[in-house]
């Protein structure tokens, strides 16, 4: 039995009481301790690696492909306070050498000459992400996908901590947990977004793995395609045989995973009656057993819109079911409202809704969005260049929309495959190139009539104009809210 005080868990085994220990911890701060520690990037999640790897007095070096001038001054006063070596700007990894663990930020790619060649060595090339995956003590959930993880990820949480698990968020959304593992207990459940940054050399998967679907995806950072699959297939490559990985049927790629599991397969789909699995059949979500199908919930009663996110619902109760009681899982459910950035209503004006949908940097998302309305929709689109097709875009669009407004670098892509569709179809659509998002909502106002929907939903990424998707949706919301 365990007993919890004080955020410490203890053990009774009899009449004595025994402090839980992490030993892998404990060993492994005992191991980094004067140790040649390397921080590759400081993004969100190696930050707190930086105060932590200083009280277990390691020797570390910060690594940046900014120069020094470019990082935030609450940084680098903390590395100068710690007088960590640094190195910063485009060749900072020349001086990567003889390091015995090199923490690398996600967006620095194991595949790079300086990682192989200190790996070859003999350091240890991980992140932060899998170091904690490693020394939980913890049940771990990992979801990963090109569309729909973050929600499908929140409504997983949501779910155990309306079932009273001590749940913790992490990975691509929540907080960087490592720095929490001194807390977690063996009871405790983790729940981690992964992205394909994430899953990219990494050698565990977690005792749950999710993949929502697989489409071409970061194809301007991946050498190719096949090496974005395989970063997501880490996710149950290193599974148990009592281990469980959730998969969507509907995707070929997805589908074909499960010949390569050694784990428990779950499928779920919106478009097949599966014998076994989770469905979205019309406007119910069913379980199915053995060809028997289990009405589950109606989707008219719940506050997500769009197929996609019943899908999503439809995957997160899948992963739950052996953990929650059905009944307290439709009550999370019920209550779970759209993840910020997600099909976000913003706003009504003059009896036309406004939704933000920032969150799509793929087409596939986009299609995703267009289809979650009845309502003819005005869509802002476009951003920066990711190297994807835009040609299946273009079917949806002249389908659902009436106004396409477009701005970035994708703007041209866009409408290209939108001509070329009309070309074939003889439909018509208005179609308006813009410079700035403020020139696309103002824009959009005037273009909306009485009982359409105002989209954005970029179906790019954000890099040419925004830091990332978050900022740009605030700065759309922004615009709409001073409408």
């Amino acid at each position: 039995m365990e007993i919890s005080r004080d955020n410490r868990s203890f053990i009774e085994i009899g009449s004595v009481i025994m402090e839980y220990k992490n030993e892998k911890l404990e060993e492994f701060n005992e191991y980094i301790r004067y140790r040649k520690i390397a921080i590759i990037g400081l993004g969100v999640s190696n930050i707190p690696l930086i105060d932590y790897l200083y009280q277990k007095k390691a020797r570390v070096t910060v690594f940046d492909d900014r120069k020094k001038e470019e990082i935030p001054s609450e940084i680098l006063k903390k590395i100068n306070e710690y007088q960590f070596e640094t190195s910063f700007g485009e060749e900072n990894l020349k001086k990567l050498k003889n390091f015995d663990i090199i923490f690398r930020s996600p967006s620095c790619l194991p595949t790079k000459p300086e990682l192989k060649e200190e790996e070859k060595r003999g350091a240890i090339v991980t992140t932060e992400i899998e170091m904690l995956m490693q020394m939980c003590p913890a049940k771990i959930i990992g979801v990963t996908g090109s569309d729909g993880k973050t929600t499908t990820t929140s409504l997983i949480y949501s779910i155990l901590k309306k079932a009273g698990y001590n749940t913790y968020l992490g990975g691509n959304i929540g907080t960087p947990l490592f720095t929490k593992l001194s807390e977690m207990k063996p009871e405790d459940i983790v729940v981690l977004e992964l992205s394909s940054f994430q899953l990219m050399g990494m050698k565990i998967s977690p005792q749950i793995g999710v993949i929502t679907n697989i489409t071409p995806n970061h194809l301007n950072i991946h050498k190719d395609y096949q090496e974005y699959i395989d970063a997501k297939k880490n996710i149950f490559k290193y599974q148990k045989e009592n281990d469980k990985i959730i998969l969507n049927y509907d995707n070929e790629i997805t589908r074909n995973c499960a010949k390569e599991a050694t784990s428990k397969v779950i499928f779920f789909s919106g478009k097949e009656k599966l014998e076994n699995g989770f469905i979205v059949d019309g406007k119910i979500i069913k379980e199915c057993n053995d060809g028997i199908r289990k009405h589950i919930l109606d989707t008219q009663d719940i506050l997500l819109r769009g197929k996609h996110n019943y899908e999503n619902i439809a995957t997160a109760l899948a992963t739950t079911k052996d953990l929650v009681n059905q009944d307290v899982a439709i009550s999370a459910i019920k209550e779970f409202k759209a993840v910020e950035h997600r099909l976000e209503f913003v706003r009504e004006i003059n009896n036309v809704k406004w939704y933000n949908d920032s969150v799509s940097s793929s087409p596939t998302r986009t299609i995703a969005g267009l289809e979650s309305f009845e309502e003819e929709i005005v869509l802002i689109a476009g951003g920066y260049d990711k190297n994807l097709d835009y040609t299946p875009i273009a079917s949806p669009i002249l389908e659902k929309v009436k106004t396409l407004i477009l701005l970035g670098q994708t703007s041209g892509k866009i409408f290209e495959a939108v001509k070329k569709e009309e070309e074939k179809t003889n439909k018509k659509i208005d179609i308006y190139m813009c410079s700035t998002l403020e020139e696309a909502v103002n824009l959009a106002k005037k273009s909306a009539k009485q009982e359409q929907v105002v989209l954005f939903s970029p179906a790019s990424a954000s890099f040419d104009m925004f830091k990332n998707f978050a900022d740009r949706g605030e700065q759309f919301k922004k615009l709409v809210n001073n409408l």
